[in-house]
């Protein structure tokens, strides 16, 4: 319903509807707008409400001037009913007065005296007496008594000397007639400035009202003199994130939200208070204004203010941040395990680094940290985050490949970071390897060797033979001393988040690079938008530690949330400042994520592209870490072509749920696991609702699947069967064989030739072969449901209690139209 239509029914204004919507936060500018069902209601509640408000007031002001209309007309009527009163008395008592006075003048035989009294006079000249000659007497002089004679008149006679008694009594004439007049005008003119007075009074008095009555009008008078406002003046900068309200653009352009809205329709958008808008529409509008915008990221609109002061005199040398780059199995990994003397690489799958390793390494007394990013095009958003918090690249190219897509891509990110890059030539123990072609190639991307007389510096090294490995370091420890890297130990700790997860056991962890600072256990912090605690710290090596000084990377417990790999990292004074912090942040994270959010509705669902038979492939993705999700997401987005196209509706972390399932049924959409898997409950939920769920371990292999279907050249498909499911019971360690798990197998059957499966809390942490299989201290080559078996895993042995493990088998399956 719109507002318009609201006015109409309650007979109200379009704008008394606006004003009301406006007190109730419900976003409505226009008479045009929207409103839901609830809203109407709450609306027409608050017109009711208003209307008897009103209605109570006006009973309550016609009641007041009657009450003052009736006090002042009795008021009246009573003095006159007094004066009127008193009048007929005082008739009365002159007329007794002078019918007592004839008699006694008469006398007892009832006749006229002879002599007549002889006047006196009311005034006299001074020094004369009463009656002396030459007196002339006056018409209104009294006769004098008769001596002896005391006047015998009645109390409240008139006593006036100059009445004569003879007279009849007439009405007051003359000059007494004029004075009553003229007093009982006085005393009407004082009723009536008392009557305003009262009123005036009553107009002044300021009665406080339980609600704003928006209908009622000014009555009409004398228009004071209004007030010269002086007009708004809008700033000549303003910083905004990447999308805004209106509501707060017009706030920071110092003008008012309708003016905003206004010249919005005139730009042909339709916009409310609430509207989000991005932050190239805020240009176009604020250039009307002559004001300039400066697009700023979410963390610049929340900086943290310190008390510290960052003293050039408490700096010190810190080690390098090394990140080591280069295309996909150009031998990265191998280079870090030459130097750290570890085997990391046969711990990832496939052979391929799938997440972001932080390493502290010391050469000669001196620590330098390594970055291993993945090489993989996949993997370009975790690299770039690499390049950003890193001192120092080292470009691993392979000799017996050259220069590749993702060679070229690490050398634009490090020189977009400004960061100084020293190349290590791979693999030269290779036969047929051509190192002066590969310096060529380098050198057409500005990577010049010294002896070319360019400023790069090259090693040639080999990671499987360990040859030239203190040469690449000597370089890198020369490169470092040329760039004085320097950081201050004694302020609060700051950095950048490398990775983050949630551990089943642990929550969430994120591992994080001290870059300036001293982060200790017990310190409030600040990572991306969430707020937490240090509750413990683990190095590279899995060892808990209480502090970590500049340039070092560890692992870090007790954050309320999972932050992006690449969100900043900062230690704050206390626990309720970094809450503060957090929550600000993530209201402006909804904010900007509220434009790009959009929810699947079931026309969108149902849709089908159909402008040159463009097809969708709808896809759910989840993976046990966030830069994981990110970079596939990236990965899969990029396939879209333009006859068919990838569209990727959710991607989170964590195992595969009910909801994904639920919401892939509804969009007849794929789920995506990798390093996931789902729950018992879930698989059932899925096959019953026949969602497709494809579980990956390497990023290839999920680009690969997807791209032969988006090409419809699908080799047969590799299908699982489990043939068998147990739960570990007790762990044995045998100098032997390792970690041994005694079990129990709960369904099917245990086959020593089938791959097993190890899955703790929902999240896969082993997929491989079985070492070794017993059913007591014989070799088993199978093992029924229900009896018990011990196994070793080839290649590891962090097996615990309670851990759920699968064995199955793949099976080839010829895919069909059906």
């Amino acid at each position: 319903m719109k507002a318009i239509d609201i006015a109409t029914t309650n007979h109200v204004s379009p704008e008394d509807v606006i004003t009301i919507c406006s007190d109730l936060g419900i976003p409505c500018d226009t008479p045009e707008a929207d409103l839901s069902e609830k809203d109407v209601f709450l609306i027409e509640k608050k017109i009711e409400v208003i209307k008897e408000q009103r209605a109570k007031a006006a009973k309550e002001l016609i009641k007041r001037k009657n009450e003052r209309g009736d006090k002042s007309g009795a008021k009246i009527k009573l003095k006159r009913k007094v004066h009127v009163s008193k009048e007929l008395i005082k008739e009365k008592q002159e007329e007794e007065a002078r019918k007592k006075k004839s008699e006694q003048e008469k006398g007892p035989a009832g006749k006229a005296p002879t002599e007549k009294a002889e006047p006196r006079r009311t005034e006299q000249a001074a020094g004369s007496k009463p009656g002396a000659p030459g007196d002339r007497p006056r018409a209104h002089d009294k006769k004098a008594p008769p001596a002896g004679t005391r006047d015998r008149r009645p109390p409240g006679a008139d006593t006036r000397r100059d009445r004569d008694p003879g007279a009849p009594e007439k009405p007051a004439e003359g000059k007494d007639a004029g004075v009553l007049a003229e007093k009982e005008k006085r005393k009407k003119s004082k009723e009536k400035e008392k009557e305003k007075d009262t009123k005036k009074s009553l107009y002044k008095q300021k009665v406080e009202k339980p609600e704003k009555d928006i209908f009622r009008k000014k009555k009409p008078g004398k228009r004071s003199e209004p007030e010269v406002q002086k007009p708004a003046v809008t700033p000549k900068l303003i910083e905004i994130t990447e999308s805004i309200s209106v509501g707060d653009l017009a706030k920071k352009l110092n003008v008012k939200v309708k003016e905003v809205i206004a010249k919005l329709m005139r730009l042909g958008m339709m916009a409310t208070i609430n509207q989000i808008v991005d932050a190239e529409t805020a240009e176009i509008l604020c250039t009307e204004y002559g004001t300039e915008v400066r697009v700023v990221s979410l963390y610049d609109e929340t900086v943290i203010k310190q008390a510290q002061v960052d003293k050039t005199e408490d700096n010190i040398k810190r080690p390098p941040i090394v990140t080591v780059m280069g295309h996909v199995d150009h031998g990265k990994t191998k280079l870090l395990d030459a130097i750290r003397q570890t085997n990391v690489t046969e711990g990832e799958f496939g052979g391929i680094t799938q997440h972001i390793g932080a390493y502290t390494v010391a050469i000669n007394e001196q620590q330098i940290t390594f970055l291993d990013t993945p090489g993989h095009e996949a993997f370009t958003t975790m690299r770039a985050r690499g390049a950003s918090v890193t001192d120092i690249v080292v470009l691993v190219v392979a000799a017996n490949d050259g220069v590749m897509p993702q060679t070229i891509e690490a050398i634009n990110h490090a020189k977009d970071a400004g960061v100084p890059i020293i190349v290590a030539i791979n693999k030269i123990d290779l036969p047929d390897v051509n190192i002066q072609k590969i310096k060529q190639e380098l050198a057409n991307y500005e990577l010049v060797p010294e002896e070319w007389g360019g400023t790069t510096l090259f090693a040639e090294v080999s990671a499987k033979q360990k040859i030239n490995i203190n040469e690449l370091l000597e370089l890198i420890l020369i490169q470092a001393e040329m760039l004085e890297l320097k950081a201050n130990p004694t302020i609060f700790g700051s950095g950048t988040i490398i990775e983050s997860k949630i551990d089943p056991g642990r929550g969430p962890v994120a591992t994080i690079l001290v870059q300036n600072g001293t982060l200790g256990t017990g310190d409030f912090f600040l990572a991306g938008v969430y707020s937490g605690k240090v509750r413990a710290m683990f190095n590279d090596q899995g060892l808990p530690v209480n502090e970590a000084p500049p340039s070092t990377p560890v692992e870090v417990l007790g954050i309320s949330g999972v932050p992006s790999a690449g969100d900043p990292f900062q230690v704050v004074e206390s626990d309720k400042y970094s809450k503060q912090i957090s929550q600000k942040r993530m209201e402006l994270r909804r904010i900007e994520s509220a434009k790009k959010i959009r929810k699947v509705t079931l026309e969108d669902l149902n849709e089908m592209i159909r402008v040159g038979e463009v097809q969708e492939l709808r896809v759910i993705i989840k993976a046990d870490v966030d830069g994981s999700v990110q970079a596939l997401k990236e990965a899969l987005e990029k396939l879209s072509t333009d006859e068919v196209k990838v569209k990727v509706i959710h991607a989170g972390t964590g195992g595969i749920n009910e909801s994904d399932v639920m919401l892939a049924s509804a969009s007849n959409a794929i789920v995506i696991g990798y390093h996931v898997r789902p729950t018992a409950r879930v698989t059932e939920i899925a096959e019953k609702e026949k969602v497709s769920i494809k579980f990956f371990n390497i990023i290839f292999e999920v680009t690969n699947s997807i791209r032969s279907a988006m090409e419809g050249m699908l080799a047969p498909e590799i299908k699982e069967e489990v043939v068998g499911t147990g739960e570990v019971r007790q762990v044995f360690k045998i100098s032997k064989f390792g970690t041994v798990a005694g079990s129990i197998v709960l369904t099917g059957k245990v086959q020593r030739k089938n791959k097993m499966r190890l899955i703790r809390d929902g999240v896969v942490v082993f997929d491989g072969t079985m070492r070794s299989l017993k059913r007591f201290k014989d070799d088993a080559s199978e093992v029924d449901a229900g009896q018990e078996c011990g196994f070793a895993l080839d290649g590891y042995n962090d097996i615990k209690e309670g851990d759920a493990f699968e064995v199955y088998r793949t099976i080839e399956v010829t895919k069909t139209l059906d």
